[in-house]
């Protein structure tokens, strides 16, 4: 595709997910497939943990041969197709890589990936990774290797051939598949705008623009009352240690589940809408970086997880990519104490019952939100004059962007 001047555009990747309508013969032969992949994943486990006590490698190359002589040896994992158990162990390999990046790199444990763990039959939901040569889309069905024949709801349509695709189970027991498509800017009009955002807890974000403010919409607040009864029931129903919950006790875990994937559902939603609607009406954006998971452990935990900043804020650059807008990424370090005006600092941190920022340098006297979001424009090297063609009371400051700030 190309873009509005004709030139070839940046080439990213999305995924499209279908619901899958799967029989009773399908779910079989994913449930086996599983089992296989599964069996490779603990195997792969008990490698690594043995290779981290005799102080050996355990990278790809040798997961790539444990899984020769597993096929060699065993019938059971021959039956099934040898396409997702390598991509199980190429997942296995990408996340123990990851976590001794994170261990080397001295990251506290609240921000670093931890080792796989074993998958337990009972609690891990099946997901296959299938690659192109593993998979095919004919009649308007989905083809797998081994030959699993599963049924797609096309509730739209693919612009091009995939170049992979999992199928996945989520709690409620419904299927997916998930396609990997290669994809292009989709670019837009320009505008000549430029817009600061500024996350918080009382307001998800604010903004520059008093036009483009996202409230706090409480999607998880208000299916609270609901949500507790349906825990009181599971609490209830719940059965003795060794024996099988009942018929109740499994409806119950069901409606929990369900409710929660509502809130879920509403929250990206909500959270894909606004920044569709941003994205469409700037061309630069300067995001505070803010990463709210030192949150999880403050008393306004329920409160942040409800607001959603993370997965907002992953809307945000998504659609920025997407549609070819510059975004830049600004350390949050500061920003609730200085001014966007004169760029004078505060002495003291504020506290966050003060919610009215005064500049002591040039008496300036603005929301405390709004002088941060503006405070990203200047950080960012953007015109806090050019911000939906408001200008500020003063001259603008930091004209020159600061290094280290990321342009996406």
């Amino acid at each position: 595709m190309a873009t509005a001047e004709g030139e070839a555009a940046d080439v990213g990747y999305a995924r499209y997910n279908y619901r899958l309508r799967v029989s009773s013969s399908a779910r079989a032969g994913l449930l086996a497939e599983w089992a296989r992949c599964r069996w490779i994943w603990n195997e792969c486990c008990a490698r690594s943990k043995k290779a981290q006590i005799d102080e050996e490698n355990c990278g790809p190359v040798r997961l790539d041969r444990m899984l020769t002589e597993a096929r060699t040896a065993n019938a059971w994992l021959r039956e099934g197709s040898s396409v997702p158990q390598q991509q199980t162990v190429r997942d296995f390999a990408k996340s123990r890589a990851k976590a001794l990046k994170d261990i080397k790199a001295r990251l506290p444990q609240c921000q670093r990936a931890g080792m796989p763990k074993y998958k337990r039959k009972r609690t891990a939901d099946p997901t296959l990774n299938y690659t192109q040569r593993g998979f095919r889309i004919k009649g308007g069905c989905l083809r797998l290797a081994g030959g699993i024949v599963l049924s797609v709801v096309w509730s739209r349509e693919l612009p091009e051939a995939p170049s992979s695709v999992r199928v996945y189970r989520d709690s409620l027991g419904h299927w997916y598949a998930s396609f990997v498509l290669a994809t292009t800017t989709e670019a837009l009009p320009a505008t000549g705008l430029d817009i600061g955002i500024d996350w918080g807890v009382t307001e998800t974000a604010t903004t520059t623009s008093d036009l483009h403010d996202l409230p706090h919409v409480q999607h998880g607040r208000n299916a609270a009352q609901r949500l507790a009864c349906y825990q009181r029931r599971v609490a209830r129903r719940k059965p003795k240690r060794g024996q099988a919950g009942a018929k109740g006790y499994r409806e119950a875990k069901r409606q929990t589940a369900k409710l929660y994937k509502k809130i879920a559902r509403q929250r990206r939603d909500t959270g894909r809408k606004w920044a569709k609607r941003v994205v469409r009406d700037h061309d630069r954006l300067a995001v505070e970086d803010f990463r709210p998971r030192f949150l999880a452990k403050s008393t306004m935990a329920r409160k942040a997880a409800d607001a959603a900043i993370g997965a907002t804020k992953q809307a945000l650059i998504h659609m920025s990519r997407k549609h070819g807008r510059e975004l830049h990424l600004v350390h949050p370090a500061h920003t609730t104490m200085d001014c966007a005006q004169c760029g004078a600092r505060t002495k003291h941190a504020l506290p966050l019952s003060e919610r009215t920022y005064t500049c002591t340098a040039c008496g300036a006297v603005s929301p405390r939100d709004k002088n941060s979001a503006r405070v990203m424009l200047a950080r960012a090297g953007l015109n806090p004059a050019g911000a939906d063609r408001v200008r500020a009371d003063g001259p603008p400051v930091h004209s020159q962007r600061e290094p280290g700030i990321p342009v996406l």
